[in-house]
């Protein structure tokens, strides 16, 4: 096994921890205000490639693969998790598109989220419930040479930053009565709802869709006719689970920074408390999560890259990371102890992110029913 990342990779860390710190730094409280999305980014993070990371070249993106992914958004939430946040729910898709889309839609749709002329939007979740996909209860319908949907997506993360939708909605019954669309956002009867508040993650905006009767063109459709479940687990599994899991990574490397830091320079009864035992026991606690979360994100990242079946490693890293990522921001805010809770220090910030990831792209009790299955696999009885 060869841990070494290529010159190329490591290249693409570097560039991308330097636009990080210059480029979001300032932006990070403006953020934390507002909860929205700095859209003045696009641009530039396409210039860095990161918009169309995983994009095909031949749809304008730069077709790095999912490693190089992962480095990417780890940097990215290094500085700010709300940044890959919302870019990980690019990438989905892109995804999406590139494993689903016709020709036309490919070459339609792709390169303006590569080239970051608009950010990718996929909506699954409703006010019912997002993980059980099979309860949706948005519909669609075919009239003529139009498909008329209806019904209400929550939790959408780039809602209104997104010139167009993948919608998933129920056109039947079953398993193979979903089905994927691509809504473009001034379609008539399409418009956001409600903007979301949350209490960490506050730059990715997150948001309502409403369909009222929205027409969309019959070619619309992204797959075929009762494949949206597909699509879904396909794009919720192999793009969701890694980009959440090298988001949380990115925070797991901040809380390492920052609690090191400031055990370093805190002086208590005449030392740095680094010194203090119990300190150094959170330190290495911490510096052994985030090797384990770097370890595991980077391998269901590099199965994808070589084609292989990963959708247990992806759960296994999404899950795993995500709660990492909680128990090493709230060391790190002890680390700190008063300090820890006031805003001027990032660690209360780093916990606040980390909290939303967990039941973000998939919920951690979802991840753990995958795992589960793989871990009984070997044991239950054939025939």
């Amino acid at each position: 096994m060869d841990f070494k990342l290529s010159e190329r990779e490591e290249l693409l860390r570097k560039s991308t921890r330097e636009f990080a710190e210059s480029e979001i730094t300032p932006k990070i409280e403006a953020m934390e205000e507002t909860g929205e999305f700095p859209v003045d980014l696009l641009k530039p993070m396409a210039k860095l490639g990161i918009t169309g990371i995983i994009a095909p070249p031949e749809y304008g993106g730069v077709g790095l693969g999912y490693l190089a992914r992962t480095i990417v958004l780890e940097e990215l939430g290094r500085v700010c998790a709300a940044i890959p946040m919302s870019m990980q729910v690019h990438h989905m898709a892109i995804a999406a598109l590139k494993d689903f889309g016709t020709e036309e839609q490919k070459k339609k749709y792709i390169p303006p989220l590569a080239h970051g002329e608009t950010m990718g939007c996929v909506a699954v979740t409703e006010p019912s419930g997002g993980s059980d996909v099979l309860g949706m209860q948005a519909t669609a319908a075919l009239k003529g040479d139009k498909w008329i949907l209806n019904g209400r997506k929550c939790f959408i993360t780039n809602s209104h930053t997104s010139a167009y939708w993948l919608v998933i909605v129920r056109t039947g019954e079953g398993p193979k009565g979903l089905s994927a669309f691509i809504v473009e956002k001034d379609a008539p009867g399409a418009k956001t709802g409600r903007v979301e508040h949350k209490f960490g993650l506050r730059g990715s905006n997150t948001g309502e869709l409403v369909f009222d009767n929205c027409e969309i063109p019959k070619e619309n459709i992204l797959g075929q006719e009762g494949g949206g479940l597909g699509v879904a687990l396909k794009t919720v599994s192999e793009s969701g689970r890694t980009g959440m899991a090298a988001t949380a990574l990115g925070i797991l490397q901040a809380c390492y920074e920052e609690a090191g830091k400031f055990a370093s320079e805190r002086v208590l009864y005449g030392k740095p408390i680094a010194a203090l035992q119990a300190i150094s026991f959170y330190m290495a606690e911490i510096y052994t999560e985030l090797d384990i979360c770097r370890l595991l994100c980077y391998r269901a990242s590099w199965m994808k890259d070589q084609n292989m079946r990963f959708d247990t490693e992806s759960a296994m890293a999404k899950s795993y990371t995500c709660d990492a990522a909680a128990r090493c921001a709230k060391k790190a805010v002890e680390i700190h102890g008063a300090y820890g809770i006031m805003k001027e220090y990032k660690v209360q910030r780093l916990l606040r992110d980390a909290m939303v990831t967990i039941s973000a792209g998939g919920t951690g009790e979802i991840g753990k029913v995958v795992l589960g299955r793989a871990a009984l696999a070997p044991f239950q009885k054939k025939g």
